[in-house]
């Protein structure tokens, strides 16, 4: 039985599809993203994560949303040019998507459900939110976007 998380389906930086599917058994850390934003170094300490853990079965999901401050103008392409030059960003990355709104992207409609912020509050409130999700595919965790990655490590490690 999967949980509802591995369901989605979303659009691959690139192009093409992805099904969160292909991620069951594993954790993941999902994360609105911006390239022009001051959280922007987060891409550095995510992608540590990722080279720290990944081979334990945690995988980051970078999702670049526009909506904060149009702190993420660019095209899919420029997007991706920038996180490789500027961070070394080899966990795999999305398609820009809405994560607040009539547009929200489902898979946001889905974690801000599934983990509210503070007293209750669904809405995402700036680039670098972080959803954390276990093997089985449940959020067990929200994070502010000012929560360094490295100050996940425990709630990781618990995970993995």
């Amino acid at each position: 039985m999967h949980a509802a998380i591995h369901e989605f389906t979303v659009e691959r930086l690139e192009g093409g599809s992805q099904s969160l599917g292909d991620y069951a058994g594993q954790v993941l850390l999902i994360v609105n993203t911006a390239s022009q934003c001051g959280f922007t170094p987060q891409y550095q300490g995510l992608e540590a994560l990722y080279q720290r853990y990944r081979e334990r079965g945690l995988v980051v999901l970078g999702f670049p949303c526009n909506q904060f401050g149009a702190q993420e103008p660019g095209a899919a392409a420029e997007i991706a040019s920038f996180c490789q030059k500027n961070y070394g960003v080899s966990f795999p990355m999305f398609a820009k998507v809405e994560v607040n709104g009539d547009h929200a992207h489902p898979l946001y409609q889905y974690l801000k459900k599934a983990a509210p912020g503070l007293l209750g509050s669904e809405g995402i409130k700036w680039n670098f939110t972080k959803f954390l999700v276990n093997r089985q595919g449940e959020v067990t965790g929200r994070y502010a976007p000012a929560t360094a990655p490295e100050a996940m490590t425990t709630d990781i490690e618990e995970l993995l």
